[in-house]
């Protein structure tokens, strides 16, 4: 599966009486797609996928798929109890999904034989293939991606830990295993921070959450990061990233929040978070304000 270009991970609306909101997702996966994202990945971390029942979420992964109408790849997130994580998978598939995003299992932790086999029975549940979250309670050791390597079904791997060393070992197992199809990506929160060191043990894409929000801007550090334009990409870094992410860390859960908080901001009335997770408050959110001003005042 190849990807060219930013991956998109668009929010879940919801309407004042908490549903899910049809015309605001379409609206916003339509109008971030101008921005020409490399895939789009409805359903996932920054969609609420915690907060979602099942059939929330297969009707997201659908007018998703029906929006972006074969645009780009669409990538739909499963995961949590196996049950769960198997009934998206079929849903997503009947829905037109061209993969899926498979997040970690719920809560237990698990030796790597179990780990492999939850990946193989997600696999084996649809036709689509399957693209490995390594993060949490769900972490891939080399030798367990080594063997999912060998399963053409299992076509990537997101790593949202941060260890390099493992995950750059990784990239040297699943190429030995002759495997030049496989799609590797930063999953880590504001990836644009780390992306410079990820290019540098062979994982080029990335996912943004801010290109939900501000796609002008992730788009303008995109360029920079791809023409190797490292004073642009310093401005940009200093100017909206760090300050961003500086605001991001004082909240457990900002990762998302102040993404839809941003949209608001913007004129989309995409809705609150769902619980457990908060919406910033009033001081936080002038703060992020100011700081969505001066990104674009970056451009």
């Amino acid at each position: 599966m190849n990807f060219d270009g930013i991956l998109f991970f668009p929010v879940t609306p919801f309407d004042s009486a908490d549903r899910v909101d049809d015309d605001l997702l379409r609206q916003h996966v339509a109008t971030t797609l101008e921005h020409n994202p490399g895939g789009v990945f409805p359903a996932c971390g920054t969609g609420e996928f915690h907060a979602l029942s099942a059939d929330e979420a297969a009707h997201v992964v659908r007018v998703a798929t029906e929006t972006v109408a074969g645009a780009v790849p669409v990538i739909a997130g499963t995961g949590g109890p196996l049950g769960n994580a198997v009934a998206l998978a079929k849903s997503a598939a009947d829905a037109g999904a061209d993969a899926l995003l498979v997040l970690p299992p719920y809560l237990v932790g698990s030796p790597q034989a179990g780990l492999v086999a939850y990946i193989e029975a997600v696999a084996a549940a649809s036709d689509l293939p399957v693209i490995v979250y390594h993060r949490a309670n769900a972490q891939y050791s080399v030798a367990s991606m080594r063997r999912l390597a060998a399963n053409p079904k299992v076509v990537g791997f997101k790593d949202g830990t941060g260890d390099v060393g493992v995950a750059q070992q990784i990239v040297r197992a699943v190429a030995e295993e002759g495997r030049d199809d496989f799609a590797f990506f930063n999953g880590l929160l504001t990836a644009e921070l780390t992306q410079g060191a990820y290019r540098g043990i062979g994982i080029p894409l990335y996912s943004s959450a801010a290109f939900a929000m501000i796609p002008e801007v992730a788009n303008a550090y995109y360029r920079a990061y791809a023409d190797g334009d490292e004073a642009r990409r310093a401005a940009l870094l200093d100017g909206f990233y760090s300050p961003l992410v500086n605001l991001r860390d004082e909240t457990p859960g900002f990762g998302v929040s102040l993404i839809k908080a941003g949209l608001r901001l913007g004129g989309l009335p995409v809705g609150s978070v769902r619980a457990p997770l908060v919406d910033p408050t009033a001081e936080q959110e002038a703060r992020l304000g100011e700081i969505l001003a001066a990104g674009r005042a970056l451009l």
